[in-house]
């Protein structure tokens, strides 16, 4: 065993991770197109987004499935809700995204580009702060603590900035519009993803310590995060107030962390209170951005293409 699971386990994920990535990269809609044949395919492209975000959620699904005969129910559960919590808040990127491929006003091919370059960076950089994560867990018990206070400060941050667009660092925003390269765009998506780790992989830790569970549950959410990000592209205004249960998520996380020693939640209980918490924030998102009629000013994406 390496770091809960056999060396097998971890080879097998990553190819697993390269083939989805490259088929992602392949679906149709994601390849460049004329402009006559852009408004009518633009229909296509978001239906190819929406199967692509139910493939990757059922992969997720079926693989929770597959821990669960290989290594039992606890640990599948865990997977469960670690990927629950990570795709819950990878919510916010889609935000700093948009607000991203409109500051550099990039086409749609080049934001898909843009992306699986930013999630092949993204799978090295997860791995790198949850084995930090897990090891400083393992050997200090202190750091529970640290995680905890840290994750009510995050908590307390979304509630006070009203949106996770206000985490993009100004040095981003001054950046011109990539003319010819799409190195400061991928520059862009990677720090904003880095921020966001620093409150979602703690939040993970705080349902699972094993290092193979909490790795796989997190990669698992971030991969379909291109697809879903197309899919939402044009209702993304709609789940402006989505932020307030992402805070609820992570101060729930905190009070696991910070009262672990004293109060025990359960997995199970874990998931339902996590899932209530998403469910009743969408819906009450949803219903208020359904009452504003038309997109507000600056929410536009852009769907030129390349020539």
């Amino acid at each position: 065993m390496t770091a809960g699971a056999s060396w097998l386990w971890w080879l097998g994920f990553h190819a697993a991770v390269a083939v989805l990535l490259v088929a992602d990269s392949l679906l149709p809609g994601h390849r460049s197109r004329s402009r006559a044949a852009e408004f009518g395919a633009a229909r296509s492209a978001e239906l190819w987004a929406w199967l692509g975000t139910g493939f990757f959620v059922l992969a997720a699904a079926g693989f929770a499935v597959w821990i669960g005969f290989a290594q039992g129910r606890q640990p599948a559960l865990e997977f469960v809700a670690g990927y629950t919590i990570e795709a819950s808040l990878s919510v916010d990127n889609l935000f700093v995204f948009l607000v991203l491929f409109q500051g550099f006003e990039i086409s749609r091919v080049r934001q898909h580009r843009a992306l699986l370059w930013g999630i092949w960076c993204a799978v090295a950089l997860r791995a790198l702060f949850i084995s930090a994560g897990v090891t400083l867990l393992a050997r200090f018990d202190w750091i529970t603590w640290l995680f905890g206070l840290f994750l009510l400060y995050a908590s307390w941050r979304l509630l006070r900035g009203g949106s996770a667009r206000a985490v993009i660092p100004q040095w981003i925003r001054r950046l011109q519009p990539a003319r010819g390269s799409l190195l400061p765009v991928i520059l862009a998506v990677e720090v904003t993803d880095l921020v966001f780790a620093t409150d979602s992989i703690p939040a993970v830790l705080s349902v699972t310590h094993n290092p193979f569970v909490a790795y796989t549950s997190n990669i698992a959410a971030i991969l379909g995060l291109r697809s879903l990000y197309f899919a939402l592209a044009g209702l993304l205004d709609r789940f402006r107030s989505l932020h307030y249960g992402l805070a609820a998520v992570l101060a729930f996380a905190a009070f696991k962390m910070l009262f672990a020693r004293w109060i025990e939640i359960p997995i199970v209980p874990s998931l339902a209170i996590i899932g209530a918490i998403l469910a009743v924030c969408a819906v009450a998102s949803w219903r208020q951005g359904a009452g504003t009629k038309g997109p507000r000013k600056g929410t536009r994406v852009e769907h030129r293409t390349e020539t």
